[in-house]
Parts: C-alpha cells; structure tokens; sequence
C-alpha cells in the first residue's frame, strides 16, 4: 500500500478494504512502511507506533482498492491487485466482483464507483 497509487489520476494513497485474508510465514526481513501504512489506513507520521510483524504476517486473499481521488476501484482477487485501466476491463467481471462483495462494498462504489457500478451497469 505504500507503493500503490491510482493509475488514472495518480492519486495517493488508495482506500484498501479487505475482503478475506490468510497467515503467511513472516519473512526474515521486514519493511517498514515510508509514507503510508495500509494496515492502519493512515500516514505514517501520524501514528505512534507500527505493528510491521502484524501486517507482514497476512496476506489479502480478496478485497477492493478505492480511489477517493476519481472514484475508481480495483478489485483484489487470488492475491492479486487487478489495477488495469478502463478500456482493459472486464465488465462482467467486475459487475459480478461488486454483485458478489456488495454488503462490504461502499454505497458510493455501489452505485457510482468508476468504471462500472451496480447503479449504472
């Protein structure tokens, strides 16, 4: 997440809310977060402390990236950050990836999220 910006309008940080995740072994070395820490959702300047073992030691099987700067979102599935631009997506797919995750996706995505919603298919 401290990596992660919108690849329409470059805005940083994005909105991660997770879906599902696993454990995964902690690797020996740890990177600590520089800017953004998504595992608090917050700057890192703004927190007191940084539990880097917590966040290493998950991995997000399923959830979604939102972007407050455009309104896009971009799904997470097997583990993986689909961040394609508009004219690449599938709109099935994503229409089925909102259908399926709706009681944890916002409103606002719901029905106004970009490129597609469920209030404008």
């Amino acid at each position: 997440m401290d990596l992660l910006a919108c690849p329409i309008c470059k805005h940083f940080p994005l909105k991660l809310i997770v879906f599902e995740e696993t454990g995964i072994e902690r690797p020996e070395r740890i990177r600590r977060c520089e800017l953004y820490c998504g595992y608090h959702q917050a700057m890192v300047r703004d927190l007191s402390e940084l539990n880097c073992e917590d966040c290493w030691s998950k991995e997000i099987v399923s959830g979604i990236l939102i972007c407050d700067g455009c309104g896009r979102w971009y799904p997470i599935e097997e583990e993986i950050p689909r961040m394609l631009p508009d004219d690449l997506r599938d709109r099935n797919k994503d229409l089925g990836f909102l259908s399926r995750w709706r009681s944890r996706i916002p409103e606002e995505i719901l029905r106004g999220g970009k490129p597609f919603n469920l209030g404008n298919p």
